[in-house]
């Protein structure tokens, strides 16, 4: 899920890839959810990994239809794992009736359990009926026929996210944590920006060639395109901070004058990370925050 279209991190990476079952390399091919949006580029991209015996990532929505391209996309095939990235909704309810259609095990991010009453954020869009067999932590590694996967904790976009590192081809899917075609939204509460940040960095020192991400096309250069989020992170901290200075006080204004142009539908999106970065700026001693009438204002220590 995206916060905003980024502007001149490698462009051409953005542009929306096929829908149809597409391979990628020998052991990988995509197949697109059809649910478009502001927040989800062209659709979810589920990953069939391996050939014969094969695991399924991130089955997606839970479009009737999809599920039914899914199956016919691994026809033939014996399906024994269906791997969940994180829990929002647009990448794991068709886990289950996945489960139920091919005998899988369902393997990787823990469930969700909301910090607060669980509608604040984004919470309210994880899947409460996400129900995995087998739960992974950091560096576990699942192996199928012909590939391994190693489970890589990425906690920022939300408090489950994995990301699965594809050992024989040097390959990581990335979820919503690093994607080609836009930012990931980091929500508050269970989205945090320090975690996002020091998720960016784990990421960043790993040896991947290629990320497959849950939205969009191929992140190529990995490396030095995590560098450039990394660095976008912090000159959005410093353009809040240049706003608290001048006089801006509230999340509203705050999104004002720093997405200057933003898409109106991605106003909401904006103001959660904006919160995000707040909190982190507040946990490091820069930022304080103070309750009044009904509303948080903000200002610089």
């Amino acid at each position: 899920m995206a916060d905003e279209p980024e502007p001149d991190l490698f462009a051409g990476a953005r542009q929306p890839p096929p829908r149809e079952l597409t391979r990628l390399s020998p052991l990988v091919r995509r197949l697109i959810a059809p649910n478009a949006s502001p927040f989800t580029f062209n659709g979810t991209c589920t990953y069939i990994v391996g050939r014969g015996a094969v695991a399924v990532l991130d089955p997606g929505p839970g479009e009737d239809s999809y599920l039914a391209a899914i199956l016919s996309a691994v026809a033939g095939e014996t399906v024994e794992t269906i791997l969940v990235t994180h829990t929002h909704r647009d990448h794991s309810v068709l886990a289950g009736r996945l489960r139920e259609a091919t005998g899988a095990k369902i393997v990787g991010a823990e469930p969700f359990e909301p910090k607060g009453d669980g509608t604040d954020g984004l919470d309210s869009s994880h899947d409460r009926a996400y129900a995995p067999d087998v739960v992974l932590g950091d560096g576990e590694r699942f192996g199928g026929r012909g590939f391994t996967l190693e489970s890589v904790a990425t906690p920022g976009h939300c408090s489950n996210h994995l990301c699965f590192a594809l050992l024989e081809e040097e390959a990581l899917f990335s979820g919503d944590h690093v994607m080609a075609w836009s930012t990931s939204v980091v929500a508050p509460p269970d989205g945090s920006m320090g975690a996002y940040m020091a998720s960016l960095d784990k990421v960043r020192a790993r040896k991947e060639r290629v990320y497959w991400p849950g939205h969009g096309g191929p992140v190529v250069e990995p490396q030095r395109y995590v560098r450039a989020l990394a660095h976008h992170r912090r000159q959005r901290e410093a353009s809040i901070l240049t706003a608290l200075h001048n006089g801006a006080a509230t999340i509203p204004d705050l999104v004002a004058r720093v997405y200057v142009g933003l898409d109106p539908k991605l106003t909401r999106a904006a103001g959660l990370s904006t919160r995000a970065h707040l909190e982190d700026l507040g946990e490091r001693g820069v930022v304080a925050a103070e309750a009044t009438e009904g509303e948080t204002r903000y200002r610089r220590l």
